[in-house]
């Protein structure tokens, strides 16, 4: 994972001038719902987050959550209510997405509201969507708006400024590009982010990650992996894990070599669509699950 350290370009300019534009827009603000990745909740969450949106009223959405452990989503859950976040599971483009999200964003606002309506004042609710590269954001936003409001797309870094969308006369959005934190110490949580496509895969070695990635699902879910894969099994060596999937799949070029880099999109198309099975990659800190069961 050393060699991701050495080439990403982890936080361009576009970045610091994100967070710029979130600083001054603040004022703003009167709650952020913060978007990570159900299947890596610790690496897809911004540490800058907890310092920066302090002072404002915060949900965080565990999104993706179809394609994560269901068990492993309500024990995150419990951990971040134990540190006093509200937190939910949500499936950005499913169709319960818009009445959940806006039920929470109400229930987060709704003191600031109260106040204001005992003054007379009807207010309008202004809340910031959050989170890194690829986590959802824009999803979520054009399934609240009912339209495609906001950019979407499948690689990070879509969102290239802030976007307000308009919910309804008293409810309004902001989109804002997906903000990484300056610097990436931990080598591990760096690995499920390249995972999850957060990096992009265009400055990656796809064929050694696609080969870490089937090393650390065999560990998690081994069963749905040799199904998935069939030449693939608890004994084939590590140094042949890519090898194996190449094989399963027919991806053989003229030579009888096996052609690696094709192997290798299959398997990070495949992990990352949910079709090799249900798992997240990080389980909360086991300090908290004790406290969660005592």
């Amino acid at each position: 994972m050393e060699e991701f350290r050495q080439t990403i370009n982890w936080y361009p300019g576009h970045m610091a001038k994100a967070k710029r534009m979130l600083e001054d827009n603040l004022k703003l603000i009167d709650a952020v719902i913060e978007l990570v990745d159900a299947r890596a909740p610790e690496a897809s969450r911004n540490p800058d987050f907890d310092a920066l949106f302090a002072s404002k009223s915060r949900v965080l959405l565990l999104n993706k959550s179809d394609l994560a452990d269901p068990a492993t989503n309500k024990r995150w859950i419990s951990y971040y209510k134990q540190k006093g976040v509200e937190a939910a599971e949500v499936v950005a483009s499913g169709a319960n997405a818009k009445a959940q999200t806006v039920r929470l964003i109400e229930r987060a606002t709704a003191e600031q509201v109260k106040r204001l309506e005992a003054k007379g004042v009807k207010k309008t609710v202004r809340v910031l969507v959050a989170g890194i590269p690829n986590v959802g954001k824009s999803t979520l936003i054009n399934r609240i708006a009912g339209e495609k409001r906001a950019q979407t797309g499948d690689k990070p870094g879509v969102t290239k400024g802030k976007q307000w969308v308009k919910i309804t006369p008293h409810l309004e959005l902001l989109d804002s590009p997906g903000l990484l934190w300056p610097k990436l110490e931990n080598n591990a949580l760096a690995e499920h982010l390249a995972f999850l496509g957060s990096i992009n895969d265009e400055i990656l070695d796809l064929e050694s990650l696609a080969n870490r990635l089937l090393s650390t699902l065999r560990e998690l879910c081994p069963d749905a992996l040799f199904a998935r894969y069939k030449k693939l099994d608890a004994n084939t060596p590590q140094a042949a894990l890519l090898e194996a999937v190449a094989r399963s799949r027919g991806f053989i070029v003229k030579g009888g070599e096996i052609d690696g880099e094709r192997a290798a999109r299959i398997v990070l198309d495949e992990f990352r669509a949910g079709k090799i099975a249900r798992v997240t990659l990080e389980q909360p800190p086991k300090e908290e699950s004790h406290a969660e069961n005592a």
